[in-house]
């Protein structure tokens, strides 16, 4: 990974029509870029593991591989990346942005769609568009494990509980033996309705040492 101690021509008209972002917000992102990279033109796995902020997320390493799975590069691509540039970082980063006020209905249609595909994604780890039991366990697993009150096994039992739920509530007319194979993006977009997003993912442009993204606790 070859370092850059100039700094690279941004096309900054070009960046905030794919990403959204004023450019004010492009250069502070490109700063915390620069640290996390130690000036190279590429950030690894590695250096986002080495955020304060990040330590104690339950989904951490959710959060991580998200900045590197192509699904979220708005590219209608698949797999992941070793590294990624800035111009890449940006575009993860958009699924974190506050919709414009002055957006239009459908704009925000597209933006809240684009927010729940990213969090998507995060679950539907193997790509198939299917959320399935086992990478729900995963996540749920995560989620309440870390925190030391809860064991493996309780929590386990508590992501089986939720994907029976999420089963009986999207497939009511389910016979006792039908196998139900998971959460579809629609089925996701249906848990999710109603719920407001933007308080729940979000980043904190200015404050460069602790860029944070949080992911709260949904609740109707």
């Amino acid at each position: 990974m070859g370092a850059s101690q100039t700094r690279p021509e941004h096309n900054y008209d070009d960046l905030t029509d794919k990403s959204g972002f004023s450019q004010e917000q492009i250069k502070n992102l490109y700063q915390r870029f620069q640290q996390l990279s130690g000036n190279h033109e590429k950030i690894s796995r590695d250096d986002l593991e080495r955020i304060p902020a990040l330590n104690n997320n339950p989904i951490r390493k959710q959060i991580i591989t998200a900045f590197f799975d192509k699904r979220n590069q708005h590219q209608n691509d698949v797999g992941s990346l070793d590294e990624i540039g800035f111009e890449q970082f940006l575009m993860v980063m958009s699924h974190f942005r506050p919709v414009n006020s002055t957006a239009t209905e459908e704009e925000k249609v597209t933006v809240r769609k684009q927010k729940l595909r990213f969090l998507f994604n995060m679950h539907d780890t193997d790509n198939d568009g299917i959320i399935t039991l086992d990478e729900y366990r995963t996540v749920v697993e995560e989620l309440l494990s870390q925190s030391g009150a809860i064991e493996t096994e309780v929590a386990r039992s508590i992501a089986d509980a939720a994907m029976l739920e999420v089963a009986s509530t999207n497939v009511p007319h389910m016979a006792p033996d039908d196998f139900y194979e998971g959460i579809t993006f629609e089925h996701f977009e249906q848990i999710l309705k109603g719920i407001e997003m933007e308080s729940r993912m979000s980043i904190r442009f200015l404050d460069m040492n602790t860029a944070t993204m949080r992911c709260g606790k949904l609740s109707s």
